[in-house]
């Protein structure tokens, strides 16, 4: 009987213990603290579910010298009806910074509009007070070479010192509640003495940016207190996130063309941060999609790989052991493609993160009711949303702020093993070169695109790449290439399939894949497969994006390491100024297909400027058609020219060639209120090459009647929403008006353009005067959809869109070379090059306004059944009977000529003068694709990309392609310069 009494005794005690432990108890807070009970009793109210809530944030400690949010925003975080201001929530976390030693505040730059951003960093007081030695270990393992790779020595730096957790939010400003979530987060962080919370501080520095964009959310916020202040009404749709781009701001993590992206880049990297995570809102109730579906990027780490893994579903095990339901990771998001904010850390050796919470786009408390797909279970998602919801901008703060505080604390809890690992993979990255290669990326001095090369040099540096210049000439081998499934051969190859060599002159840049951030580098310089038999059908973005070939330069992948012992010098850029070659006043300026041309016009307003129209020689020197030729140049004419990378050569004569004066075009960039996102790539790029413009609705082209007096060129880009119908009808005229233009409550809006309603479109008076415009000597230069709708329209007689088969195409670089009809479009492009396209649009040329219906070509033709064999002719057994006319044949760019008796009286024939051309065609379907995804590319192999229809005097210019994406197709930029210098002269 003792022994047993002893025995339950024992277990008595064991049981105590196990319920001592739980994960309530590890996340309970500290006793001795106050909380606040009003705060507390806020939370309550405005959480629609306690199903809603966790233990982590149902209270808020309290503090008598630290303020709480409601003390910037007159209520607590996720209270109902109101959004921040930025300066509030950027005032608030300054007020963190006076109020406790815990707080420091950093200014980490200037959006495009001139806001600023900040990051906020959260850690005991000792750990900010040692805060830049933490920097320089945490730079040492960031750069192995610096210890010489010596795992001793890093173990000694990650023993003494503590990672840092990067978070971002508001990148995509319709997703309002991550401001004050992380008002609230960093109060809890600097306040609470919760053990788990303490453990947090003592042991990493957590970094916060509450506003990536801060442009977008200044006018999400006028939109939502326009809301307010007509709650009865319709209100418009958040149209600038940003001053150019939209929800595409998160695809820019690449190309760093946006100014929150080089932000962001200088502070993870500057921080030598290993986590990057980035909150969003779009999927309820929380997609921690970290882990992600494939395929995976194949340039990241295999480590990488596994700490998502860990990351996520630890996070989501928590959560759902807290009792928050909805709560999931894995998902349909492919982690494919590096263009988001969060692969910043993936691609420079970090741990890229990115939470989806649900919001309302705005802080009302509104019922949901969910879609099938978002509710329903599946075996990642086994603890679905509920089907039908009541949700608050409270219950938002919720959910994100318990998936960051657990995330939190599994991280300090692992920070040392996450700080090897950091370590292992910036020494693999290191040793990639000899590993698992290449050895490097080669850019040849030669280059006759300079200016775009300088550019993608630009990009590099900006992703903190390091670039070398050769001292002297190399040599190096290159593997044999290999043939793809498709017939298209890879690299070079000799005829005996043995490896062959290629020199680099003196001046050649060297990307070295022996340097901790190689992997960047690497994504972006390398080339893309998704295979038409992946498992994934439903790619999330585009597949294809190497940068070299979109950049129209020479890219030249060397897996030779002897390369690395070549002697190579490292530059920064801007370089030195170049020598201009030859001698004499005059000035001639080479166009190899570079958009700096209309960036030199333009700069130079007071200087006369030819251009030839044919091809000539100077000397040696052999110039193209489109080459500019400047008889007095002007002081600070070469340095500009430089300073663009432009070829420019001095001489005192030239041959007897055709010029033209290249006049100073009156452009106008015309958008719709539809969409303002994918044109405002269009406008960057303008804005980047210097090229001066009007900007202008279809609301106001509906209401000027005499375009041509005021514009040569109105650019018409892509919409990226809607359809022809919705471009001319325009919004549903239903309800009220919807303004978008500055006032008292909207003091930010109306400031790129402006509007008494955004819901009438281009109207049929549109329409005339468009064709007005185009028949009196304009052009009009449009793509993908907007070139649909100038066929709908008939602004583009003779063309129409060929169809696409089964082809699948998803956001892919293919090859494309100009046809037969010479143009000024096309200068500079006397070889194949790569352009984007997104799903595969192509053009289809007739003679005839009504396309090719009743006629036929060889190539449709089929022999009925008769004598002889397929390739004979079946002649009637009877006298008078001779072979029929040939039937025509034509390549798919070409137009179908028609015979006497089809011409005859035919009252939709073009006529010749008038009949559209193709200008560019993509390649034969052997050598189409150049990168991403490509199956049955027959469909779209020889078919028109670029047309150029007539319509009177003027022209319409369409592309099938999309030239100005992402500023990542520089290649292509110069089809659309090219059109605008000579629209006089297509």
């Amino acid at each position: 009987m003792h022994r047993l009494i002893v025995s339950l005794a024992v277990l008595a005690c064991v049981a105590n213990l196990h319920a001592a432990s739980p994960l309530e108890t590890r996340f309970a807070p500290d006793p001795k603290q106050p909380v606040d009970d009003w705060y507390g009793g806020q939370i309550k109210k405005y959480t629609t579910d306690p199903a809603f809530n966790t233990q982590l944030t149902d209270y808020l400690p309290a503090s008598e010298t630290v303020p709480t949010p409601a003390k910037a925003l007159g209520d607590i975080s996720g209270a109902p009806n109101m959004l921040p201001r930025l300066d509030t929530v950027h005032a608030y976390m300054r007020s963190l910074e006076a109020a406790s030693p815990r707080v420091k505040v950093f200014s980490i730059g200037r959006s495009e509009e001139g806001r600023e951003m900040i990051a906020v960093a959260i850690a005991d007081e000792a750990l900010l007070a040692d805060l830049e030695n933490n920097r320089e270990r945490l730079a040492q393992l960031a750069d192995p070479r610096r210890i010489g790779l010596d795992d001793n020595r890093a173990a000694k730096l990650i023993e003494q010192s503590v990672p840092v957790y990067y978070i971002t939010a508001t990148i995509h400003s319709r997703e309002t509640g991550s401001p004050t979530s992380l008002m609230e987060l960093a109060y809890r962080l600097s306040v609470d003495e919760a053990p788990y919370i303490k453990a947090i501080r003592s042991k990493m520095i957590t970094l916060i940016t509450p506003v990536v964009e801060p442009d977008g959310w200044e006018r999400q916020v006028d939109v939502y207190n326009w809301h307010r202040a007509h709650p009865d009404e319709q209100f418009p749709p958040l149209l600038y996130w940003g001053h150019y781009v939209a929800h595409d701001n998160n695809r820019d993590a690449m190309l760093a063309s946006l100014a929150l992206t080089r932000n962001v880049i200088d502070t993870y990297t500057g921080w030598h941060a290993q986590v990057l995570h980035d909150m969003h809102e779009s999927v309820p109730f929380l997609y921690d999609n970290t882990v992600g579906a494939g395929p995976y990027n194949a340039w990241v780490d295999p480590i990488l790989v596994n700490e998502w893994q860990q990351l996520g579903w630890n996070n989501v095990e928590t959560l759902t052991r807290l009792g928050l339901p909805g709560v999931f990771t894995h998902g349909e998001f492919d982690t494919w493609s590096p263009g988001y904010l969060m692969f910043i850390a993936a691609t420079h050796n970090g741990i890229s993160r990115l939470y989806e919470t649900f919001g309302n786009g705005g802080a009302d408390t509104q019922e949901r009711i969910l879609d099938p797909q978002e509710y329903e279970r599946t075996w990642y998602r086994p603890n679905p949303p509920y089907a039908k919801v009541m949700w608050s901008q409270r219950n938002n703060n919720n959910y994100s702020q318990s998936g960051m505080l657990s995330a939190l604390d599994y991280f300090a809890g692992n920070s040392q093993q996450f700080l090897r690992n950091y370590w292992l993979k910036s020494k693999r990255s290191v040793n990639k070169a000899i590993d698992s290669g290449p050895a490097a990326y080669v850019l040849s001095a030669d280059e006759p695109r300079r200016s775009a090369q300088l550019k993608l040099l630009e990009v590099l540096q900006v992703q903190k790449a390091e670039i070398h210049r050769l001292d002297s000439a190399l040599t190096v081998q290159l593997k044999p290439s290999r043939t793809a499934s498709d017939g298209k051969v890879e690299g070079k190859e000799s005829e005996s399939g043995e490896p062959t060599t290629r020199s680099f002159p003196a001046g050649s840049f060297v990307v070295r894949m022996d340097q901790p951030y190689s992997r960047i580098a690497d994504v972006l310089l390398d080339r893309q497969y998704w295979a038409p038999e992946d498992p994934q059908k439903n790619p999330y973005d585009d597949t294809g994006w190497s940068l070299g070939d979109q950049f129209g330069v020479d890219v030249e992948r060397v897996t030779d390491t002897a390369i690395l012992q070549a002697s190579m010098k490292p530059v920064s850029l801007p370089l030195a100024t170049s020598a201009i070659e030859g001698t004499g006043s005059m000035r001639v300026v080479a166009n190899p297909a570079a958009a700096e041309l209309a960036s030199l016009r333009f700069a130079n307003k007071g200087v006369g400027i030819e251009v030839a129209s044919e091809r000539f020689e100077i000397g040696e020197r052999e110039f193209s058609a489109g080459s500019l030729i400047v008889r007095r140049p002007g002081s600070g004419f070469d340095a500009r020219a430089d300073e663009l990378g432009l070829d420019v050569f001095a001489t005192d004569s030239l041959p007897e060639i055709a010029t033209r004066k290249l006049g100073l075009p009156r452009v106008a960039i015309m958008h719709t209120w539809i969409s303002t996102q994918t044109e405002g790539w269009w406008r960057m790029a303008m804005d980047g090459l210097g090229i001066p413009y009007t900007y202008i609705s279809t609301q106001d082209v509906a209401k000027i009647e005499s375009l041509r007096k005021r514009f040569d060129v109105i650019v018409f880009a892509p919409v990226g929403r809607g359809n022809t119908r919705m471009i001319i009808d325009g919004l549903p005229m239903y309800g009220n008006a919807m303004p978008w233009k500055k006032s008292t409550l909207t003091p930010n809006l109306g400031r790129i353009d402006s509007t008494d309603d955004i819901r009438p479109g281009l109207g049929d008076s549109g329409i005339g005067n468009l064709k007005r415009f185009v028949s009196e000597g304009g052009l009009l230069i449009t793509a993908e959809d907007t070139a649909e709708f100038a066929i709908d329209t008939g602004l583009a007689p003779g063309v129409s869109i060929a169809k696409k088969g089964d082809l699948r195409i998803a956001g892919t670089l293919v090859n494309a070379q100009a046809t037969e009809s010479a143009s000024p479009v096309t200068w500079g492009y006397d070889k194949p090059f790569s352009v984007y396209s997104s799903a595969g649009m192509a053009f289809n040329v007739s003679n005839r306004v009504d396309g090719n219906r009743y006629m036929t070509s060889a190539d449709d033709h089929k022999r009925p059944t008769g004598r002889g064999g397929p390739d004979d002719v079946d002649l009637p057994q009877g006298p008078g009977h001779v072979e029929p006319p040939e039937l025509p044949s034509v390549k798919p760019w070409q137009a179908l000529p028609l015979n006497a008796e089809q011409a005859r009286n035919n009252l939709f024939l073009i006529p010749p003068d008038q009949r559209p051309r193709a200008l560019l065609r993509f390649a034969d379907q052997g050598d189409l694709l150049v990168s991403g995804l490509l199956d049955n590319g027959g469909s779209l192999a020889q078919r028109a990309a670029v047309v150029d229809a007539r319509l009177g005097k003027g022209h319409v210019l369409l592309f099938a392609i999309n030239p100005m994406w992402r500023a990542a197709t520089l290649g292509s930029y110069p089809l659309v310069t090219n059109a605008i210098l000579n629209f006089d002269a297509l």
